[in-house]
């Protein structure tokens, strides 16, 4: 055999490792049942990957939504107590992590009394103070924060006010939630709308606002998002989920992931996706029709409600590396099977497979995932906003 031919056959071979290796790497892990034990005495099954591992880490909360880490390190997180419009919601500081019984060892009320608190976020300006904004249905307040803080150190200023009504449940659902997020020195703000689609008289609903941290410079980043609960700024752009209208059927229009362009109306009431591109909404015609309105950078099954993200770098370099991960808070109409999982997204938006389920089992609901927050490699904490449960994943031991 010549060398040449024999060097031939050393390439092809080092290029069938290379190309085995890429689709490895490429296809989603397998699920395997992992344990979870409650101290309420349940006992069920989440599928997870094999050399993952599973553990709660906070219990007895009750409407627990999401996080927020302050400047000093510390993490907070917001409770809305239950499915009712209230003034009984909470933030809780967690403090005392015993990494041995991986448990917070302090969860204390910070914050007691609020209006359906949804978000928190922080924010340090240029004299170095640092500050809480606190996002509740009819306003936006910011509270002095200094470290190791257990109650605020200033009395709240308020710095926008929100439409604080809409219609219930029964006719579609009105969205109490505001979501926060900080990029760029600008302060962004989610405001869902009042129904479950029809057009609006007040054109802060279903938009997306940019204002300065003081709540000076405010205006519409974008229009057209019916519920943008989940919010990330990263490496200068701005992504939401978004949760599509209930009267198209059970299989439209999908759960979105935006990369969201500032002025861009992105279509509701007037255009849904489906499949990740947009449709007119038969039930809203308009002479502009949808043609100008974006894909959606990834989507989810219909009615899956898409809520909190996270961003795992590829400097990482673990399973989860240069991926988002989505929470899908569950579909109402248990039979769809939609969403009771977090999923992963790929840096391209393409479907990066599934990475927690079986919150959905034998029809019954075990928990409904809402916000994620990365901790490390392969490491995040989310919130189990139905049985006020903070889980935490990480690579198995």
């Amino acid at each position: 055999m010549t060398s040449r031919l024999l060097q031939s056959l050393r390439c092809t071979a080092f290029a069938l490792l290379a190309l085995g290796a890429a689709s490895a790497a490429a296809a989603p892990a397998a699920l395997t049942p992992h344990p979870v034990r409650l101290d309420d005495g349940r006992r069920f099954n989440l599928n997870l990957p094999a050399d993952l591992d599973i553990v709660p880490v906070v219990q007895g909360l009750k409407r627990v939504r999401f996080f927020a880490r302050s400047p000093d390190g510390r993490l907070f997180v917001t409770d809305l107590h239950d499915l009712s419009d209230n003034k009984l919601g909470r933030v809780y500081a967690l403090d005392g992590w015993d990494e041995q019984k991986e448990r917070y060892t302090k969860v204390s009320v910070y914050l007691d009394k609020q209006r359906n608190p949804n978000s928190v976020a922080f924010y340090t300006d240029p004299a170095g103070k640092s500050w809480l904004y606190v996002a509740n249905t009819d306003k936006l307040l910011r509270y002095r924060y200094r470290n190791g803080d257990t109650r605020p150190s200033s009395e709240p200023e308020v710095l926008a006010s929100f439409p604080d009504y809409g219609l219930s449940y029964k006719y579609g659902g009105w969205h109490l939630t505001r979501t926060l997020a900080f990029g760029g020195d600008k302060l962004y703000v989610s405001v869902g709308s009042s129904c479950n689609a029809c057009v609006e008289k007040e054109d802060v609903r279903a938009a997306i606002l940019q204002m300065n941290p003081d709540g000076s410079g405010r205006r519409f980043y974008a229009t057209g998002l019916r519920n943008a609960v989940g919010l990330l700024y990263r490496d200068g752009r701005l992504y939401a989920t978004n949760q599509g209208s209930d009267h198209l059927g059970d299989r439209k229009p999908d759960e979105t992931l935006f990369e969201v362009r500032d002025g861009t109306d992105y279509g509701w009431p007037y255009c849904y996706h489906h499949q990740g591109k947009p449709l007119a909404d038969p039930k809203f015609p308009r002479k502009a029709g949808c043609a100008a309105v974006p894909k959606a950078f990834a989507f989810f099954p219909s009615h899956a409600s898409a809520l909190g993200l996270s961003w795992f770098p590829a400097a990482d370099g673990g399973l989860l590396r240069d991926e988002f991960l989505v929470a899908l808070h569950g579909a109402s109409k248990l039979a769809l099977d939609h969403g009771y999982r977090i999923v992963r997204v790929k840096a391209d938006g393409r479907s990066g497979g599934e990475l927690v389920s079986g919150f959905l089992a034998g029809g019954k609901v075990l928990g409904r995932p809402c916000d994620v927050l990365r901790t490390g490699r392969d490491s995040f904490l989310f919130t189990d906003d139905k049985s006020g449960v903070i889980y935490r994943v990480r690579p198995k031991r």
